[in-house]
């Protein structure tokens, strides 16, 4: 899969993705990623690509000849997202519908903003991580990054390391445990040392629908409540972790 990201700092991308998953993923060839400098597109000594608005106002906006000139240079995969806070939200069925093309390209903002008419000519649309503002778009285009180059069939080596993840289903994760089965005064829950796989499955489902219920109910609105399978397995788990743990005296 081809990423294209344009933006004032590309070092910035290039040493993230060279890291961890994602840089395995560029070694092995799974995944190319290019960041592309729009100051190697200006044309005057200082190589500015901002300049102060039309109508007044504080700050500077991002001007559309460098970007445009930029992206047309390089014919990058598409869609185009331009991220800023006014785009579609990015979620985790936005990553999944991503990972599943054979590519996009991301277009970070900087300053107050860009010029209208690269949103309006130049992308094919705009992308939100969230309800926040960030001094540019380079730390979204990272999320965006890590969120689906770690979809891509083949990054994360095990197929099914994604499954039960947050919001794979619409659920928060089920809690995880490892070595040692006792730290301090905590224990790891018994049913997760009892070998019944079937068990196991039925418990992390009741540990998944109980914490989305108390930490994200708007998930459980979104699925249109929970189905008579699902209440089955709250009430054969009827306790948290902890309590699990006590009530089977481990």
């Amino acid at each position: 899969m081809r990423i294209d990201i344009f933006t004032i700092f590309p070092d910035l991308i290039e040493g993230f993705s060279d890291q961890s998953l994602l840089g395995r993923a560029r070694r092995c060839g799974l995944l190319d990623i290019r960041a592309h400098d729009l100051r190697s597109h200006t044309t005057d000594p200082h190589r500015s690509v901002d300049d102060s608005p039309f109508g007044g106002g504080a700050g500077m906006v991002l001007m559309p000849e460098p970007i445009f000139a930029c992206v047309e240079s390089v014919d990058p995969p598409r869609p185009l997202f331009l991220l800023g806070p006014g785009g579609r939200r990015f979620d985790q069925d936005m990553a999944r519908e991503l990972a599943g093309g054979e590519g996009f390209s991301l277009l970070c903002g900087r300053y107050e903003g860009v010029d209208a008419r690269v949103a309006e000519h130049l992308v094919d649309g705009e992308l939100s991580v969230g309800d926040y503002v960030l001094n540019g778009g380079e730390v979204a285009a990272m999320v965006v990054l890590e969120a689906v180059g770690r979809l891509v069939p083949g990054v994360m080596g095990n197929h099914t390391s994604g499954d039960d993840e947050s919001f794979s289903d619409g659920l928060l994760e089920y809690p995880q445990y490892t070595r040692p089965a006792r730290f301090r005064s905590w224990d790891v829950p018994e049913v997760l040392r009892s070998g019944d796989h079937a068990r196991v499955a039925r418990w992390r489902r009741a540990q998944a629908l109980r914490r989305t219920m108390d930490r994200r109910p708007d998930l459980i609105e979104q699925r249109g409540g929970l189905t008579p399978d699902e209440q089955r397995v709250l009430d054969e788990f009827p306790t948290g972790p902890e309590l699990a743990a006590d009530q089977n005296g481990v």
